[in-house]
């Protein structure tokens, strides 16, 4: 709790500061935490305040950004009519369904306008609002009876929250960190401040803890930098509901190499289509044809943040495990985005529809895909989610099917994501022309290259006439009447008259 406090000073001295903060004002707060504790707590603290300054900043950036996306639908919808329907071409939105939808509407567009200018004030100042210890937490504190807690047990949370504990690590000291030091044993020993120094119960003003540590993630990846005295940060922190506390270990990787898009396909692709409980996935050839059986990865987003967390992580793991035991080197994955595609203005009254794209886990996933896979040396290849659905249904999944393995429409979309990552069109290659008659050879396939443009665009319908020859009226010399009569005269103006026929040769 002493460092704790230290920290929660340090951040409200930061946020008083606003944008007038510099590195003399930085240098000084340094020096004041140093005198109180020591000068690496202090570099310790006052990096952690900068990030959650910086953190607070950038929400409250997305949050603008959100208020004036939303005031700007708002004013647009209620410009137009009642009931008016949408224009993509001319670019004009539909109108509000009811006029007391359209009252409701209004109110709330003052709500979001005052909103805004508050926000453009706190933005303007450099102002953040931040609640060490979360702002759920805080405002439990108001509703334990609904929450299940008592005063005494919501202060233990308030306080396990609130502790700082945490301690970045340098390269050439012993064990990668001076202040919080681990053995390859498990052993750990704190430096303590210099206001704690009367509680060392080891040598140098340390606190040696009685119980040890271990780490069964990347366990052996850790050994080796301490072994070779590599920088390590580590936090301690207390969960209260289980009873326990943990170590977090963390260092900087060097940068994955980019391989290049035609190395990375040299041995296909393993197409994924994200879904709301699991992920849909299908190996492909360098060809674009679908190897093998489907895979399907479930995972449930109810609960807390850490189940849902591990849920996903959990999905990745075996999909890329798949990937690695089929030969594959590249995932192919659509780069989707539900930020601006969850309000009410564009999905209306469809709360079904806006609320199961509101749990998608996109942001989430990506990201966690694509650390996790760069420990594998995999690569991840995004590509557009425009149409993969209904395309991939419609050429892939009925042709799939088979008595024996049933082929959802999630399926088929990894299969037009896969396709589309390798440069092919998401149309199935059509079987040869029968060779039997003439007039019925046609072209071997609709399949376009890859370089040729809207090649995944619907084809043109040709003009004119499906048959070859061209109807009445519409020839090159169709106002040439005496063109068509093979005598050489128009045969409408000449009496016509049979000669007579010999009676004998």
């Amino acid at each position: 709790m002493f460092l704790g406090s230290l920290a929660a000073g340090d951040l409200a001295e930061r946020s008083r500061r606003g944008l007038g903060h510099d590195a003399a004002s930085w240098a000084v707060r340094k020096q004041e935490l140093t005198g109180r504790s020591s000068a690496r707590w202090a570099g310790s603290i006052t990096k952690a305040t900068h990030d959650q300054w910086a953190l607070a900043r950038r929400g409250q950036a997305a949050h603008r950004t959100w208020l004036r996306e939303q005031i700007a639908a708002i004013e647009a919808r209620l410009a137009r009519p009642l009931r008016a329907k949408a224009d993509k071409r001319a670019g004009l939105v539909r109108g509000y369904a009811t006029r007391g939808e359209w009252h409701a509407k209004a109110r709330r567009l003052h709500a979001l306008k005052n909103r805004l200018a508050g926000v453009e004030a706190d933005w303007a100042a450099g102002r953040v609002h931040v609640v060490r210890g979360g702002k759920r937490l805080a405002r439990t504190r108001h509703h334990l009876e609904a929450a299940g807690l008592d005063e005494q047990a919501w202060r233990e949370r308030w306080r396990a929250e609130r502790m700082f504990l945490a301690a970045d690590g340098e390269s050439g000291k012993r064990l990668g960190n001076e202040t919080i030091r681990i053995t390859d044993t498990g052993q750990v020993s704190i430096k303590l401040p210099a206001a704690l120094a009367h509680l060392a119960n080891a040598a140098h003003g340390r606190y040696l803890l009685g119980a040890t540590v271990a780490f069964k993630h990347r366990g052996q990846e850790w050994r080796d930098r301490i072994t070779s005295n590599r920088a390590v940060a580590y936090r301690i922190h207390h969960d209260v509901l289980r009873g326990r506390w943990y170590v977090t270990a963390s260092w900087q990787r060097a940068a994955a190499p980019v391989l290049p898009l035609q190395a990375a396909l040299a041995r296909g692709v393993v197409g994924v289509d994200m879904n709301n409980d699991h992920l849909a996935a299908w190996r492909l050839d360098v060809h674009g044809n679908p190897v093998g059986e489907p895979q399907r990865y479930y995972y449930d987003l109810s609960g807390s943040a850490d189940h849902r967390d591990a849920q996903i992580r959990h999905a990745l793991t075996r999909l890329l495990h798949y990937t690695r035991r089929c030969g594959a080197a590249a995932i192919a994955i659509e780069d989707l985005d539900f930020t601006a595609g969850t309000s009410r203005e564009k999905h209306g009254r469809n709360k079904c529809f806006r609320r199961l794209i509101s749990r998608f886990p996109t942001a989430k996933l990506e990201a966690r895909l694509v650390s996790m896979a760069a420990e594998q040396d995999i690569a991840i290849v995004a590509v557009g989610p425009a149409y993969t659905s209904r395309w991939g249904a419609q050429h892939w999944q009925k042709p799939l099917a088979t008595p024996a393995r049933t082929v959802s429409r999630h399926d088929a979309a990894s299969i037009a994501v896969g396709r589309r990552a390798l440069g092919h069109s998401i149309r199935r290659r059509t079987a040869p022309p029968p060779h039997d008659q003439s007039d019925r050879v046609g072209h071997r396939t609709v399949q376009a290259r890859p370089e040729t443009r809207r090649r995944e665009e619907t084809r043109p319908h040709p003009p004119g006439p499906r048959t070859r020859c061209a109807p009445p009226g519409r020839g090159a010399k169709a106002g040439d009447q005496g063109a068509q009569n093979r005598s050489g005269y128009p045969a409408e103006h000449e009496s016509w008259q049979q000669d007579s026929l010999p009676l004998s040769l």
